[in-house]
């Protein structure tokens, strides 16, 4: 079922969020403590407002394809976790990757939902458009991975962040994207392309027709292989050489902390 529309861009009563980039930094080094610990990331998004962001925001909402997609589609979450249904669509579309890739995580987008809404109760009363697009930019980061191969090991991550920093003008991706692969040179100490792997993913992301403007129940119901190619999403190339250099290593690229003591000095 469709939810109501919510009628205004940005409700009266939303507090402004400032600027406030060493708050974010505060935040980014506990996020480094625990990868895990993904509620930082909703933090981090507070302190790092974008002008830019928000104009982008409001002329896609005002947009036809934003009215459309906010008249016809249900609540994002459920269409994703209900596997059984996704399940149903044909071998190799972009759902069946989405599921295999969710349950070898162990991850939901319910999960995530709880997350946010636990750091930010306040976040349920603002029926506006402008946490429409808040929740579908969360709700889409999982098929983020899927469509382009980047896992959920701290490097992928970071590009994960890279191509969705170059989708949309905001700071938060950006800043997680880069100060992330700078702080994985900093720990792991080898030769590996991460500044190139995190720029190769920007450059795909700019690229790429942004996937939160993208109608999600057709995008699931794609072939895989054809929603990346209708995406213009290239393969990982230096993503793929950085593994292959930290593995050549004995280092684990899901498991950095573990492996790290095997890293010879």
């Amino acid at each position: 079922s469709s939810r109501m529309m919510p009628p205004v861009f940005r409700d009266p009563r939303r507090p402004v969020r400032r600027f406030r980039p060493f708050k974010a930094l505060g935040h980014f080094r506990k996020l480094m403590a625990d990868k895990e610990d993904t509620a930082q990331v909703f933090h981090i998004v507070e302190c790092l407002p974008s002008p830019k962001f928000r104009r982008m925001a409001e002329a896609f909402c005002a947009s036809v394809k934003g009215q459309a997609l906010m008249e016809s589609e249900p609540w994002l979450p459920d269409v994703l976790d209900d596997h059984d249904a996704l399940l149903k669509l044909p071998e190799g579309s972009v759902a069946h990757a989405y599921v295999a890739f969710m349950r070898r995580e162990g991850l939901s987008a319910a999960g995530l939902v709880a997350e946010s809404e636990e750091q930010f109760p306040e976040r349920k009363l603002y029926k506006d458009q402008t946490q429409w697009l808040d929740d579908r930019l969360r709700d889409t980061h999982d098929l983020i991975h899927v469509l382009t191969g980047y896992g959920r090991d701290a490097l992928g991550e970071q590009c994960a962040l890279g191509f969705s920093s170059a989708q949309y003008p905001g700071l938060t991706d950006w800043f997680l994207a880069w100060a992330g692969a700078f702080e994985l040179k900093r720990r792991v100490k080898v030769e590996a392309p991460v500044y190139a792997a995190v720029g190769q993913s920007r450059r795909t992301g700019a690229a790429a027709p942004p996937v939160f403007m993208e109608d999600v129940r057709s995008l699931l119901a794609e072939p895989l292989e054809v929603a990346r190619k209708r995406l213009g999403i290239v393969e990982p190339t230096e993503y793929r050489a950085a593994h292959v250099a930290y593995r050549s290593r004995g280092i684990d690229p899901y498991d950095f902390l573990a492996s790290r003591n095997a890293v010879p000095a």
